[in-house]
């Protein structure tokens, strides 16, 4: 029999059960895939090993208290990053609850009463919020992580009483200013995150994905003024496309445009032809159609490539920015700075939301774009937020996805390297939902 001395985490999302009768399978699905895309990478970035998934809930382990309970405090961190611009019934909370000791390790599972202690704190453990045994009150570095006492509980099931802990909200904030940074104002200062980034300044948590690098350049030097040559290069490989809602975009852009330009436009030029030309005569005349340039694009497409403290600074700064954008512009943006951190699957939230509330055509083509990802789940997560959205604009590259499939479909150890992933199922089952629209 082996055993080990770890410290137990304990995750779960705050009424999941009532929300699960409200949503259909393949929303509860999409709801399921964000949370771990959100968790998943956190605990890995702090050293856990994840032992179960089950539904809404996760059950992890760590060698380290400490990391345990900072896992914890940069999941919250990121939930309220995660959530801010979304409607509440689109929101996602969970709670964490730790507890230390020797635990049975067999077959990849773990057993023993720090388990069922650890269980029976979650269920005390509010939303929000990090929860944890004096045990782990204990053994952790009480210099990295703060810590208030809630109380001493009667569990069921546990003998005597068990005195629980929590993290406090900040005000202890993470990072000091530079020497020419802009202190926040009191309301900004409110809206910071709140556990104030301490656990999220000290990790690189794993890109989603590296490719779309490259696409996000391409859209850096039609800002540039190099548009033109991109697009048409763009349009030549991707043609299929010409009949999706990127038409539409580019046909009411031409409509704006004064007889004096339009003129000049061949009408034997079509589809992806004319949006070059189009594309190279706003840049020419110095207005960026697109709308990708201006400060806060600037402030997005700085978060590349950038890792720990400095990534949080040019994350914040970028969401101040977007802040001060027009309402219904927020949520494409927010995809938008998803996407430059490399969290695709909560890119698709936003860019769902985006369409929904806001009629927004670019975020329409992105979501598009994704269908041809090479990751299996940012593909299914685009195709079902498609179906949600029943774009008949995105029929086409829908009936390519579920004709042709994508890399990795069906393999083993999917999402995350939970479950499974198809895309070419996804697809088709998404262009049923079209089809009975």
């Amino acid at each position: 029999m082996k055993t080990a001395n770890l410290a137990i985490v304990f995750t779960d999302i705050k009424g999941f059960t009532e929300r699960t009768s409200r949503q259909t399978l393949e929303e509860n699905q999409r709801l399921l895939q964000v949370h771990d895309a959100l968790l998943a990478p956190l605990f890995k970035a702090f050293g856990g090993r994840i032992i179960k998934s089950i539904g809404d809930a996760f059950l992890v382990t760590f060698e380290s208290p400490t990391q345990a309970v900072l896992s914890g405090i940069a999941i919250q961190d990121r939930l309220w990053q995660h959530n801010r611009t979304l409607l509440e019934e689109d929101q996602i909370h969970v709670r964490v609850a730790v507890n230390v000791g020797e635990v049975r390790v067999e077959n990849n599972d773990i057993f023993g009463e720090p388990v069922n202690i650890a269980a029976r704190v979650e269920s005390i453990t509010e939303a929000d919020e990090i929860f944890f045994t004096e045990a782990v009150y204990l053994s952790m570095n009480k210099a990295e992580v703060p810590s208030q006492e809630v109380g001493a509980f009667e569990l069921k099931g546990i003998p005597g009483k068990i005195r629980v802990f929590r993290v406090p909200r900040a005000p202890y904030r993470v990072l000091a200013p530079t020497p020419d940074a802009v202190l926040p104002t009191a309301e900004e200062a409110a809206s910071l995150p709140p556990y104030g980034n301490l656990a999220l300044a000290r990790v690189n948590v794993p890109a989603l994905d590296l490719g779309v690098l490259g696409q996000r350049a391409a859209v850096v030097g039609a800002a540039m003024g190099q548009g033109a040559v991109a697009v048409g290069q763009r349009a030549t490989v991707l043609g299929k496309q010409a009949r999706t809602a990127t038409d539409a975009l580019w046909a009411r852009a031409y409509a704006k445009l004064p007889p004096t330009i339009t003129s000049k436009v061949s009408s034997t030029v079509a589809g992806w032809g004319v949006c070059a030309v189009l594309l190279a005569v706003v840049l020419l005349g110095g207005a960026l159609l697109v709308g990708e340039g201006g400060a806060t694009m600037r402030a997005i497409r700085d978060v590349e490539g950038t890792t720990g403290a400095e990534r949080v600074n040019r994350v914040n700064e970028a969401k101040r920015l977007i802040r001060q954008e027009q309402a219904d512009q927020r949520s494409y943006l927010n995809g938008r700075l998803e996407e430059a951190q490399g969290n695709l699957v909560p890119a698709v939230v936003h860019y769902a939301a985006a369409v929904r509330k806001d009629g927004n055509d670019r975020a329409a083509s992105r979501l598009i774009s994704f269908l041809k990802h090479e990751q299996c789940p940012v593909r299914s997560s685009a195709a079902e937020a498609l179906a949600n959205l029943r774009l008949e604009s995105a029929r086409g590259p829908l009936e390519t996805l579920a004709e042709d499939g994508g890399p990795n479909d069906g393999a083993s150890g999917g999402f995350l390297g939970l479950g499974t992933c198809d895309s070419k199922k996804t697809a088709a089952s998404a262009l049923k939902r079209l089809a009975s629209n």
